[in-house]
C-alpha cells in the first residue's frame, strides 16, 4: 500500500510540474479533461512525461484512450508496475 500512495504522490507530482496543475485539484475523481484542463495534445505528452518518470513504456492504447479520471490513471500505472514484478 506504501508503494501505491508513492505513485500516487509521484504521478500528482510530476503533472503538476509539467502541466502547472494545481495539485489539490488532482483527487481521484478529477477528470483529466474537464475538470483538469488537459487535452489530447497533453495526453500525448502526459504519455511521454509518465514513461520518463517511471521507466516503462505505455503502449496499450486501448487502454490508455480509456482514462477519464486521476484514479483511472493511477489504477493503469498500478497495473502496469505490477505486471513488470
Amino acid at each position: 500500500m506504501e508503494a501505491e500512495d508513492a505513485l500516487r504522490r509521484r504521478v500528482v507530482e510530476v503533472l503538476a510540474e509539467e502541466f502547472e496543475l494545481d495539485p489539490e485539484k488532482m483527487v481521484p475523481e478529477a477528470t483529466l479533461y474537464e475538470d483538469l484542463g488537459l487535452d489530447s495534445l497533453d495526453a500525448v505528452d502526459m504519455v511521454v512525461v509518465l514513461e520518463k518518470t517511471f521507466g516503462m513504456k505505455l503502449t496499450d492504447e486501448e487502454a490508455l484512450r480509456s482514462i477519464r479520471t486521476m484514479e483511472d490513471l493511477f489504477q493503469f500505472l498500478l497495473r502496469l508496475q505490477a505486471a513488470e514484478r
